[in-house]
């Protein structure tokens, strides 16, 4: 069939009548909507970016992020933990087969399981369909993939002890303290264990500014308190009241 100049229509019985394909249309089917991509939809972008940068600048400034104080690695009890989109995989190296002599199998093998099906996703599911029960796989595995993920996040949420993390990371003044006094040296054979060396605190809460009487030191010591057991100090009572002093005098600092 011929129409216009040189133009030629053929139909073939072998394509389907249901089969219907709709071209994209051109750009210069959409006057006075186009613009050129220098410098006019390029700048655009740069001033939303900017306005995006400014306020992100300005929200650091008014909320700095948290300091804790220097690490040591002598402090057996500091209970690391990541940031907030990393504590599902924290959350997981906690469980038996995911820890230990398993760690392989927690911190390589099933997070690469996880975002290699992620990767692969769109080879596995080649459909056209748009509508999520259309496209059973890509479905679940994305489903999965968050339901495993809020609940690790949830979990290790939890079970973390906030309010150590809150303790161990404080940041504390240095003060200068004789170690070559008594009350030093009793210090550290019964306390700087969980106190630290220099009263800065580890596995338990640092002293120092923390004004404490001696009476309250040495009610501490034998007896205990809070999370502190009962009976740390071993030894005299004159040794028990020169150890009290020395806290004291320090915590007021």
């Amino acid at each position: 069939m011929h129409r216009g100049k040189g133009m030629k229509f053929v139909g073939d019985s072998r394509v389907p009548d249901h089969a219907k394909f709709v071209p994209a249309k051109d750009y210069s089917e959409y006057p006075g909507k186009t613009e050129a991509f220098l410098p006019n939809f390029l700048l655009k972008e740069w001033m939303v970016g900017a306005v995006f940068l400014i306020g992100f600048l300005v929200l650091t400034m008014a909320d700095p992020s948290p300091l804790e104080k220097e690490a040591d690695p002598a402090a057996s009890g500091y209970i690391p933990l990541p940031d907030w989109y990393f504590l599902f995989l924290y959350q997981l190296l906690k469980y038996p087969y995911a820890s230990g002599h398993y760690k392989l199998l927690g911190t390589v093998i099933i997070p690469g399981i996880a975002f290699l099906a992620l990767i692969v996703a769109p080879w596995l599911d080649r459909g056209f369909e748009r509508r999520p029960l259309k496209r059973p796989i890509s479905t679940l595995i994305m489903l999965l993939s968050l339901v495993m993920i809020i609940y690790l996040t949830w979990e290790s949420s939890m079970s973390h002890n906030w309010e150590q993390s809150k303790t161990q990371g404080e940041i504390v003044k240095q003060v200068s303290i004789d170690k070559n006094s008594a009350g030093y040296k009793l210090f550290a054979q019964n306390c700087s264990g969980c106190h630290g060396n220099n009263l800065d605190g580890g596995v338990g809460p640092a002293l120092v500014g923390k004004n404490l009487a001696p009476a309250v030191v040495e009610s501490m010591a034998t007896k205990g308190g809070g999370q502190m057991p009962a009976g740390v100090f071993k030894g005299s009572q004159q040794q028990l009241k020169t150890l009290a002093n020395f806290v004291s005098s320090v915590s007021k600092k």
